[in-house]
């Protein structure tokens, strides 16, 4: 089995106050439905794993 590497490519949240910098886009989303919304549009273009961190943020993975 070869080394596999994940990289989170983009962060969306709701809540920004609780966003610290990184190296990866943050998307700032209205409400809980535009968060899944641009999730799921963003999990569909980079061909990636979507995941939710907590209530109000969703994690973008790619392997």
């Amino acid at each position: 089995m070869g080394n596999q590497h994940a990289e989170i490519v983009a962060v969306i949240t709701t809540k920004p106050d609780l966003i610290r910098s990184g190296g990866s886009p943050v998307f700032i989303a209205a409400d809980n439905k535009d968060l899944q919304k641009i999730s799921m549009t963003l999990e569909k273009i980079m061909d990636a794993s979507a995941h939710e961190i907590e209530e109000h943020t969703i994690i973008i993975v790619a392997r």
